[in-house]
């Protein structure tokens, strides 16, 4: 048994933490709990966390998963076969109340519209007819989203059941071959230093070396993101065994160094502590090296250039086949030659032990296995001629080099700002894959995102527990959840386009080089997928002009790449219609949240940045609605619940148009008279405020099942609104644009990189810019403000002569007003730019903005009324 005690950053010793005697568990998760247990003892709000977690299970119970007349037998020796996970349901306390609320809500709205449509009376009969519209489409859209989350289902893999399975003892496993793809489409707009720590992470991750090759793309094709990797595959070989030896977590070392408590497992603190400072030192010289790279490389580049020819040279004094600093017709950005490097081979099947300390004069690796996985460098052929289709074209370029060189039957895809948290994280995952259920049956396993540098109060939604730990759980319990563009899991010949082997039918798999393309190691690497290739690999026993015909950009041309195999092109949301196509083609899938997060990454915490990513979002969802796979018409086999749930997905931007209607309503205040959209007005609020009630009652125990807070749900409901104000309306106009012109949806990568000249962890919150995106935001949020205003106006003039009914609905009408401006509160915040850090100023200039506007609104009326008497 082995101590697991907890260092900072500092080296100084914390209370040591140990295992209890007795729990046989593994080094990785001693470190796991050590690693929870530091955190609890940090924070006393942590703590309590912990016990939210715990608290968060007592709503979940064991679906009994080998009932005794079905019980899987290996066809083999007939012995019980293992299961590789286990799923919960939610308990019928809660499930059941829950579905009832849903119904009785489903007949309160009905009863609503029947109640309007009988009592339509209004004074403006054509605002009556867009409410009532407006209604129902929301009626709709809230059934879209409900009925798919009746039965949600948890799955939880067994890491030991796996274990079992695949150990083979003295090191060997039979565990599958996976894929990584990483992919950047700049270091300007994608911080080097975030994607080296994806890279590092993703090597240290506990998995077989030799089972385990990870391929980089780089779409600008820049030199120095290449020579970025080959400094971070240098670093490697020092920070991949410290953490086998010490089974740290995380094992991306930005944020490894960054947390307090550092726990490990085994060895003397003396040592740790020593290997630790050491380690942290070289990390943060390789920082310096990828710092200087740009002026390194030019200050090269212009001495050769100087007698030479304009160029930009590699370290080895060749010239850089991508593009230059200073670009030339082939050398620039969209037209450059391909570039497929191997940074690191392919490790041998057998651990190789590293130096003890006195040969190396660094850590004690003697005992430590120093093999890396396979590192390979890509950059596709780019060309002004041809549409490269973006993130999609780039990991299908990556799924035909990886199919060549190492061919593994899984891959997983990562966006370059994301790192591996939990080093557990591939072998959950497998978990799904390998079961004797349904695992041949899956197409990917999709993992929840989590996020680093998110605000404490998560202003902006970052997080979006809603989905990830509500709807995706919800889908879980159908075919299940969406892709989601990273931190997934996929099957290789889903990939493809292949159907699922429950649809398979007996002919098998047909492969057509008018499909797959022409390249015959391609289509022979098809014939038996996920059969990984013998190491070592070497360039030119493939064929390094194998490996150009694949990464080409004709290669696609006339073939069904985009569409029937790979990456869906054409889409702003390629994730969603991949993830589409495979379950209308029979396959299902999985959500998959394991503790601690498997991934976590950078999310745009500025309102702008953020705010465009989700209008790429809704824009690509969209799209898919008015393409061949929109989900009502397209054929293949659906869950019908599934194909609810994308038909929601694809239409949910439509609703703001409405809710801009409706938020825009206060502007009668400004009207002399009194106008109402609907009489009796006082029943018709009162049915809203029954309706909008319920709804938030069936919230309660989505909270309660889906394990989020109160904060992470009123966060979702701010923020909808804030995008339903702006950035949907721009991606259904953007989408109507395409309806006429044809012409796709452009939008720009959500850029990483702060541009906050602080050191201010969360300063980019504060950075505010005014864009025509907002205006439909701020429009709504100053009408209610001044909604309010006038109120506060026509009270002082009229000066008790409003009747009792007269004041109700000024009441209920102010309560509207109210809840809109406390929906676009983070909207507000955000206009005060820095003076936003203190939200108190908000309620100060508020009360005052009300009485200008009264007082404003008294005074035009009393010299109005005055100007007329003159005249008369």
């Amino acid at each position: 048994m082995s101590p697991v005690t907890a260092v900072d950053n500092a080296g100084k010793l914390d209370e040591p933490l140990l295992l209890a005697n007795g729990n046989r568990r593994s080094d990785q998760a001693a470190a796991a709990a050590a690693m929870a247990k530091a955190n609890g003892l940090k924070k006393k709000k942590k703590k309590k966390k912990g016990c939210a977690n715990k608290e968060e299970e007592q709503y979940w119970v064991d679906i009994d998963q080998q009932p005794v007349d079905d019980v899987l037998l290996d066809l083999e020796d007939g012995q019980p076969l293992l299961l590789l996970f286990r799923n919960k349901n939610v308990k019928r306390r809660i499930l059941y109340p829950y579905r009832m609320l849903i119904f009785a809500r489903l007949i309160a709205v009905i009863l609503f519209f029947v109640w309007r449509l009988k009592n339509n009376n209004s004074d403006i009969i054509w605002l009556w007819a867009m409410s009532v519209a407006g209604d129902i489409w929301f009626g709709f859209s809230w059934l879209l989203n409900q009925l798919p989350k009746v039965n949600p289902v948890k799955s939880i893999p067994d890491l030991d059941a796996l274990k079992q399975k695949c150990d083979m003892g003295d090191g060997i496993s039979s565990l599958p071959g996976i894929d990584v793809f990483v992919t950047t489409a700049n270091p300007v707009d994608e911080p080097i230093l975030y994607t080296m720590n994806c890279i590092l992470s993703i090597l240290a991750v506990d998995y077989p070396v030799d089972k385990n090759s990870c391929y980089l793309s780089d779409d600008a094709g820049a030199l120095v993101s290449y020579e970025a990797l080959v400094e971070t595959a240098k670093f490697a070989t020092l920070w991949v065994p410290f953490c086998r030896k010490y089974c740290i977590e995380p094992r991306a070392p930005e944020s490894y160094f960054e947390v307090k408590a550092t726990p490990y497992a085994g060895s003397s603190v003396e040592d740790f502590i020593t290997d630790h400072k050491y380690v942290h030192r070289k990390y943060e010289e390789l920082k310096m090296t990828i710092e200087m790279l740009p002026e390194t490389i030019r200050e090269r580049s212009n001495a050769y250039n100087n007698m030479h020819m304009n160029a930009t040279l590699m370290e080895d004094g060749t010239q850089w086949p991508g593009t230059w600093i200073d670009p030339t017709e082939n050398h620039k950005k969209g037209h450059h030659a391909s570039i497929v490097q191997i940074v690191v081979n392919k490790p041998s099947h057998t651990p190789h032990l590293g130096l003890p300390v006195g040969a190396n004069d660094t850590l004690d690796l003697s005992t430590i296995d120093v093999r890396l996985p396979m590192l390979v460098y890509v950059s596709r052929e780019k060309h002004p001629s041809y549409d490269h289709q973006k993130k999609a074209g780039a990991m299908n370029t990556q799924l035909r080099v990886s199919a060549l060189l190492s061919n593994a039957p899984f891959i997983i895809n990562f966006d370059c700002d994301h790192y591996i948290n939990n080093s557990q994280s591939f072998r959950a995952a497998v978990c799904f894959m390998l079961d004797p259920r349904e695992g041949e049956n899956t197409a990917f396993v999709q993992f929840p995102q989590r996020f680093d540098n998110v605000d404490p109060t998560d202003r902006y939604c970052n997080h979006n527990r809603v989905f990830f730990d509500g709807t995706m759980l919800a889908l879980n319990g159908l075919q299940g959840p969406s892709y989601l563009g990273t931190g997934c899991m996929f099957r290789r010949i889903a990939l493809y386009g292949i159907d699922s082997p429950w649809r398979r039918g007996p002919d098998g798999v047909t492969i057509r080089a008018n499909i797959f393309g022409n390249s015959k190691s391609f289509l022979h690497s098809m014939v038996s997928p996920g059969q990984e290739k013998e190491m070592p690999i070497k360039l030119n026993e493939i064929g390094i002009f194998e490996l150009a015909d694949v990464m080409s950009c004709a290669y696609e041309v006339c073939t069904g790449w985009g569409k029937d195999v790979g990456w869906i092109y054409n889409i702003a949301t390629e994730d969603i219609a991949t993830g589409f196509r495979a379950h209308r083609q029979g396959w299902c899938s999985k959500f998959c949240t394991i503790k601690p997060d498997a991934f976590r990454g950078t999310a745009p915490i500025n309102l702008i940045e953020r705010l465009l990513q989700i209008m790429r979002w809704s824009g690509g969802s969209l799209e898919l609605f008015f393409s061949h796979n929109n989900p009502l018409l397209a054929r293949g086999w659906l869950h019908p619940m599934q194909r609810v749930a994308y038909l929601n997905m694809t239409i949910y931007p439509i609703t703001s148009l409405f809710i801009v209607v409706y938020g825009l309503c206060p502007l009668m205040w400004l009207l002399p008279g009194e106008f109402y959209i609907q009489r009796p007005f006082t029943r018709y609020v009162l049915y809203v405020i029954m309706i909008i009630l319920m709804v938030h009652i069936i919230g309660v125990f989505e909270i309660k099942w889906a394990g989020i807070t109160w904060m992470d749900w009123w966060r979702n409901e701010q923020f909808f609104m804030i995008g339903a104000t702006s950035a949907y309306p721009n991606a259904v106009l953007y989408m109507l644009v395409k309806l006429v012109t044809g012409k796709g949806i452009q939008f720009r990568i959500t850029s990483k990189q702060t541009s906050a000249d602080t050191n201010d962890k969360f300063a980019d919150l504060y950075v505010f810019r005014w864009v025509p995106l907002l205006i439909p935001t701020s429009l709504i949020f100053l009408v209610n403000v001044g909604a309010i205003g006038v109120a506060l106006g026509k009270v002082i003039i009229l000066n008790g002569a409003w009747t009792t009914v007269q004041m109700r609905h000024a009441i209920l009408g102010l309560v509207f007003n109210i809840w809109v401006m406390a929906l676009l509160y983070p909207f507000a915040l955000a206009m005060l730019g820095k003076r936003g850090k203190r939200p108190i100023i908000l309620f100060i200039v508020l009360p005052l903005a009300f009485v200008v506007v009264g007082v404003s609104y008294g005074a035009i009326h009393y010299f109005l009324l005055y100007f007329t008497l003159c005249i008369f």
